[in-house]
C-alpha cells in the first residue's frame, strides 16, 4: 500500500490537515510521557534482533491527546479542537485510523477503533473550574 500524505488523508475523512498534525505531536508527547526519552532500540532475545516496542494503547493516547491540547492550548482547548472537527475521544481514533490507513502510523493486531470510543467526556476533561478569589 503507497503511503498517502496527510493533506490527502485528511481530504477524505473530515478533519482538517491540522487535526492530524495536533494527533502526529500528541503522539510524540504522549509515547515520551510513558516510554521516556529513549529511542526504541534494538533487544536481543534468543540471539534474535527485536525492536523494543514504544507502543501505547488507545486509551493511553486519549490521556496524553488531552493534556496535550490543555498544554498548548489552555483554556482554549476544547474550542481548537472543535474547530477540528473534535467533539468526542473517538474523533481521536478516526484520525488515528485514517493515518494507519494512510500508512503513515503503524497498529497492532489488538489496536481497534473501539479503544478510542467514551475514553472521557469533552465537557468534563476540557472544563476548567473558575476560582474566585476572596474580593469576588
Amino acid at each position: 500500500m503507497p503511503i498517502k500524505s496527510l493533506n490527502q488523508i485528511a481530504e477524505n475523512n473530515g478533519y482538517p490537515v491540522d487535526a492530524f498534525l495536533f494527533v502526529q505531536r500528541g503522539l510524540e508527547f504522549t509515547v515520551k510521557r510513558v516510554h521516556g526519552d529513549e529511542p526504541a532500540s534494538p533487544v536481543y532475545e534468543e540471539g534474535e534482533e527485536i525492536q523494543r516496542s514504544r507502543h501505547i494503547s488507545g486509551q493511553q493516547l486519549c490521556f496524553g491527546l488531552r493534556d496535550f491540547a490543555k498544554r498548548e492550548y489552555g483554556l482554549l482547548a476544547r474550542s481548537v479542537l472543535g474547530r477540528w472537527n473534535i467533539q468526542h475521544s473517538e474523533d481521536f481514533g478516526r484520525i488515528v485510523f485514517a493515518m494507519v490507513n494512510g500508512g503513515l502510523m503503524h497498529k497492532t493486531q489488538e489496536d481497534t477503533i473501539e479503544d478510542f470510543i467514551d475514553v472521557f467526556r469533552f465537557d468534563e476533561a476540557f472544563s476548567e473550574p473558575l476560582l474566585l478569589g476572596e474580593n469576588a
